[in-house]
């Protein structure tokens, strides 16, 4: 068994209410961390409080501890207040998973019969760009300085196969997911001297709420296109993050790790 060296460490994940979100802070909880829960909304009717307290129930069973937090991402203030609250319950920050994210997916011009009917908006691009880009951009620069003065920390965000490699309709979600790779490997080079590690995960066809709701024909042509034959798991991608948190991954710094089921192969 892998010795994982994150019992006791401090972690937060962004987007934990529910799918890989939720996974990964469970995941981490088995492992005897102190998970700080980001989410924006808790719960279905808004008022979250069911949803955080069914997340901290679960983290705390897992063997953790648990600390869920409702903050909103693209808000560089609420981000810098949580990350405080957080250092002064357990102290620093230790890891970080960029998790959260949105989709807001429309071709950049669509027409018919040479008609232009519609393009993607400004808003459709800018709240993307806000969550999926900016949100990643808050959370870490928010928890950099108290890894620098604890001496070391690693960063973990969320990519995507189509940030590798394009996806029709997502002009907004590719710009955001490539973004992430692009920061990921700066971020390597500029806090590699404090000890702290940055890398990406790009997943294939994950089952989430979001592909729940799509057609049967079209989940079944992702598994097609998928070489090992069926979708992955939210605990696929969560065994990712906490590998590359963990002290097996001591050496591994500005890598982007693909958990796709050999989906890039496959297209």
């Amino acid at each position: 068994m892998i010795e994982t060296g994150l019992s006791g460490r401090v972690v937060v994940v962004t987007g934990a209410a529910a799918g890989i979100g939720r996974a990964t802070a469970r995941r981490f909880a088995e492992e005897g961390a102190r998970v700080a829960a980001w989410d924006v909304n808790w719960g279905a009717d808004g008022n979250g409080s069911n949803g955080g307290a069914a997340v901290a129930a679960e983290l705390t069973a897992a063997g953790g501890e648990a600390f869920v937090q409702t903050v909103d991402v693209t808000d560089a203030d609420a981000v810098a207040d949580a990350v405080e609250a957080v250092a002064e319950r357990w102290g620093a920050v230790g890891v970080l998973v960029n998790n959260a994210g949105i989709v807001r997916d429309a071709q950049l011009v669509k027409a018919k019969d040479g008609e232009v009917v519609k393009t993607m908006s400004d808003a459709a691009f800018d709240a993307v760009v806000d969550v999926n880009l900016r949100g990643v951009f808050h959370a870490t620069r928010a928890v950099v300085p108290g890894m620098i003065a604890a001496g070391g920390g690693v960063i973990l965000s969320a990519s995507s196969v189509v940030g590798l490699y394009g996806n029709f309709g997502q002009t907004n979600y590719v710009a955001t997911k490539a973004g992430v790779i692009g920061m990921t490997r700066v971020w390597a080079r500029e806090l590699g001297r404090y000890r702290i590690r940055a890398n990406a995960v790009a997943p294939g066809f994950v089952k989430t709420e979001i592909l729940a709701a799509m057609p049967d024909k079209v989940l079944e042509g992702m598994v097609s296109h998928t070489p090992i034959g069926r979708m992955g798991e939210s605990a696929d991608v969560a065994e990712a993050y906490l590998w590359l948190a963990s002290d097996a991954a001591s050496f591994v710094t500005g890598a982007v790790l693909s958990v796709d089921g050999g989906l890039v192969v496959g297209t």
